[in-house]
C-alpha cells in the first residue's frame, strides 16, 4: 500500500461489526523473508539495488504499530512460520520470471545477460533440492467501537 495507515482505516470502515481486521507481511527487514536468498544475490551483483526491507510493516513489530496508527483496538501480533521446498532450481526461479512484486519487477527490468548472471548466483547459493523457510510478521485488530 503507498499509504498503510490509510488503508487499514478503510479496511476498519468496511469490517461488518464484530469483525476483525488481519495482515501479514514477511520480514523482509530482518533476513528472514522468502526472498532473502534472491536479494542477497541481486545485492552481490548490483549494490544499488532496493529490496523489500523498506516496505511498510517489514521490520518487527512495524505492522502492529501501522494497525495502532489507524486506530485498530485490540491488537495482537505473531509470527508465521512457511516452509517451501523445491525439488529443482528452476522450479524456484520460474516464479521471478511473471515479474510479479518488486522481485519480478526488477527481474523484469534486468538485460537477458544481467538476468543470466543472477540467476547463476542464486543457483550458486541454493542447491537442489532445498527448502526456503520464511518468516512472517501477522497482526490483527478491531475496528473502534463507537458508543
Amino acid at each position: 500500500m503507498n499509504d498503510p495507515v490509510a488503508g487499514l482505516r478503510e479496511m476498519a470502515r468496511v469490517t461488518r461489526p464484530g469483525g476483525v481486521v488481519g495482515a501479514c507481511v514477511w520480514d523482509h527487514a530482518g533476513g528472514k523473508g522468502p526472498l532473502t536468498v534472491f536479494w542477497r544475490a541481486v545485492r552481490e551483483l548490483d549494490p544499488a539495488a532496493e529490496d523489500e526491507s523498506r516496505l511498510a510493516g517489514a521490520r518487527e513489530g512495524q505492522l502492529a504499530e501501522l494497525f495502532r496508527q489507524a486506530g485498530l483496538d485490540g491488537v495482537r501480533a505473531t509470527t508465521l512460520t512457511v516452509r517451501a521446498r523445491y525439488a529443482t532450481f528452476e522450479e524456484w526461479w520460474e516464479w521471478f520470471l511473471h515479474g510479479v512484486g518488486p522481485a519480478g519487477s526488477y527481474v523484469a527490468s534486468l538485460a537477458d545477460e544481467q538476468r543470466t548472471a543472477l540467476r547463476e548466483r542464486c543457483r550458486q547459493k541454493l542447491a537442489a533440492p532445498f527448502e526456503i523457510s520464511a518468516m512472517a510478521w501477522a497482526v490483527t485488530g478491531c475496528p473502534t467501537t463507537l458508543p
